[in-house]
């Protein structure tokens, strides 16, 4: 499943900014006085200025065998959040390994290594290995109501969980993550998980906006 563009919210448009493009060093694509989009691989992501807004959970694919140098990297750039007291969550029945840190919303951002992509390359880790955004975590107390509308829209496997407490749909190119907010906190943090509005574009094109999900042309 490609994911090619994803539109979040900030109340903190200037500051978001400045990480995304100087912390994570990420290509600045467009940017005014209401948003801003940066390059992440084939994926784009896009800020807009809101007066309020809830943190999201979202995922950023690296290359496959990286996640160490991914670590050494962020860790001169922001703090790692522990995964149950490590800095590295070990994914092994997804075939992956994962970090997560914070960014200036309080949005939870995961780079996960999936090594079923096998995605090799010997230079340097740098903003270059990030290659695309993988998954959104979308909230609601129904991820059976949930599915069934993705699924009616395309269909879409389950990769991993149930309905519920914690359901994974796609493929390592892309995911939704779907959490019962009822049942299930976010990973790592077991902070509670808050419905946040998004956009998506890529194999599916919908709009998320106060816990519902609302089509978008393609």
């Amino acid at each position: 499943m490609q994911i090619s563009e994803l539109t979040l919210f900030t109340t903190h448009l200037a500051e978001q900014r400045h990480f995304y493009t100087k912390v994570l060093a990420l290509p600045l694509v467009v940017a005014d006085e209401e948003k801003f989009t940066v390059r992440i691989g084939v994926s784009s992501l896009t800020f807009i200025a809101e007066k309020s807004t809830n943190p999201a959970h979202f995922a950023i694919n690296i290359s496959s065998y990286k996640i160490r140098e991914a670590l050494s990297w962020m860790q001169q750039r922001t703090e790692i959040l522990l995964c149950e007291g490590e800095q590295i969550a070990d994914f092994s029945n997804w075939n992956a390994e994962a970090l997560y840190f914070y960014d200036v919303d309080g949005n939870i951002v995961e780079f996960i290594a999936r090594k079923g992509l096998d995605i090799k390359n010997t230079h340097p880790f740098s903003s270059t290995d990030l290659l695309s955004i993988s998954e959104i975590g979308i909230v609601s107390s129904d991820n059976k109501a949930i599915y069934d509308e993705l699924n009616a829209m395309r269909p879409i496997p389950i990769y991993d969980g149930n309905f519920e407490r914690f359901c994974v749909l796609g493929n390592d190119e892309g995911l939704f993550i779907l959490v019962n907010n009822t049942k299930k906190k976010w990973f790592p943090t077991q902070e509670e998980a808050l419905v946040a509005d998004f956009h998506i574009k890529g194999d599916y094109n919908f709009a998320f906006l106060n816990g519902k999900i609302v089509p978008e042309k393609e």
